[in-house]
């Protein structure tokens, strides 16, 4: 399965979650993007990821991810990156050993990826 397939069946999983897709940016998250960049939010992103997630035991796993306050964030809740429970569930990384590399710039290029059609949506209805 190539990238694109499993990137196009991924968010299709996550459109048809009715918890996944009822988040959305709001115009602040969307302001807050335009003002910091695009690459400013990817290395949020890369931060939350490497300290949130990426540990192979979080003491508060279920709970470090908040419900705003960062396009990440929301970000994060619509991919169900947001906790390891999730990850494993819709991304197939097993809970108990850290994340790789790899594994945590996947992670973040399907939050990226959210954030993009998220703006590109926001176009859309202007």
């Amino acid at each position: 399965m190539t990238k694109d397939e499993w990137y196009r069946q991924l968010f299709e999983r996550l459109g048809n979650s009715k918890f996944r897709s009822s988040f959305h940016l709001k115009q602040k998250d969307i302001d807050y993007i335009n003002q910091k960049g695009l690459d400013t939010i990817r290395q949020h992103a890369k931060d939350f990821i490497a300290k949130r997630e990426a540990p192979a035991f979080i003491a508060n796993d279920g709970k470090q991810t908040p419900m705003r306050g960062h396009p990440v964030f929301i970000a994060q809740h619509a991919t169900a990156t947001c906790c390891r429970e999730c990850i494993r569930k819709w991304h197939k990384m097993q809970p108990g050993r850290e994340l790789s590399q790899v594994q945590q710039d996947y992670l973040v290029d399907i939050i990226m990826t959210w954030i993009q059609k998220e703006l590109e949506r926001q176009k859309k209805k202007l």
